[in-house]
């Protein structure tokens, strides 16, 4: 938490996504530093929030974690319109979890279009050993949306601050919020914020 509670911008943003690919684990992960493979399955919808730094502002995230199950579905569509950014997620081990996110998507752009939000997709649980889908499929399917794609793993804690960093950078992007940096910090030995997205981001 920060000195002060005063905030420049609030965001909020979705994950979205077939039950069991890691929503709630990504959420735990990025906001309380915490991992558990035993919780409740969300109910229909939960958020926590998380205050983070973008260059001169003070940016207040909303992440709200949408349950995956058919029957809540029309409950966390009720949370679409007005998000700012929108993370799909699928589960590198379980392949139907894959297969269903172009549905997602279409689902997403009935409420929202691309020049509006962040989108970024998410192939979570890396860590493990057995994989179904590949990175080469993962990248494809963000090269035809045109969106960008990172590998995660919440249970080692992977790639998970970058890709929230790139979400708060493409939100901002969009919403042309103008910031102050202070060029006498950057220097030719140190990776700039947009560097090391970059260079984790399987774009």
């Amino acid at each position: 938490m920060m000195d002060s509670d005063k905030v420049d911008y609030t965001f909020k943003i979705l994950t979205i996504g077939e039950s069991g690919v890691g929503k709630t684990c990504i959420l735990l992960r990025y906001t309380d530093n915490k991992f558990s493979k035993h919780h409740l399955t969300t109910i229909g919808i939960d958020f926590k929030t998380k205050q983070v730094n973008y260059f001169d502002k003070k940016i207040k995230l909303y992440i709200w974690d949408t349950a995956g199950q058919e029957r809540f579905r029309n409950i966390a569509q009720q949370y679409y319109n007005g998000a700012d950014g929108i993370f799909l997620v699928y589960d590198v081990t379980e392949r139907k979890s894959f297969e269903k996110i172009t549905e997602w998507m279409k689902t997403i752009l009935s409420y929202n279009t691309k020049e509006k939000i962040g989108l970024i997709l998410l192939a979570n649980k890396v860590d493990s050993e057995i994989r179904e889908v590949n990175t080469e499929e993962g990248g494809n399917l963000a090269k035809e949306f045109g969106i960008k794609y990172f590998e995660t793993s919440a249970l080692n804690n992977y790639n998970l601050d970058e890709a929230f960093s790139c979400m708060v950078d493409e939100i901002a992007t969009k919403k042309k919020i103008e910031v102050k940096t202070d060029k006498d910090r950057i220097t030719l030995n140190r990776e700039t914020t947009e560097e090391i997205v970059n260079r984790k981001c399987l774009c």
